[in-house]
């Protein structure tokens, strides 16, 4: 299965960082879905809407979003930049 390179961080931190298989968020546009391949985009994300990232095996990790962008890159690489998140309970990075 193909995967893409996915970095998600808020002013304080590194969130999490890893291959992904799929993300998905919403943004001040409507909700959004990136798989590998996708094309080069840059959104806002709307705030209080969780981020979740897919990974092989069926993982996946819900971050709690307050704010920030999306960016997904030309070389298909996604940067989640927060103004505030965290992991949702129980999760791990």
């Amino acid at each position: 299965m193909a995967t893409m390179h996915v970095e998600l961080v808020s002013i304080e931190k590194r969130i999490w960082s890893g291959e992904a298989t799929a993300v998905y968020g919403r943004t001040t546009e409507g909700e959004l879905g990136i798989l590998p391949g996708h094309t080069p985009l840059l959104g806002a994300l709307a705030p209080d809407h969780p981020v979740r990232i897919d990974q092989e095996g069926g993982q996946s990790i819900t971050v709690d979003v307050q704010g920030g962008f999306l960016f997904v890159h030309k070389d298909h690489e996604v940067s989640i930049l927060a103004e505030q998140a965290e992991l949702s309970s129980g999760e791990q990075a």
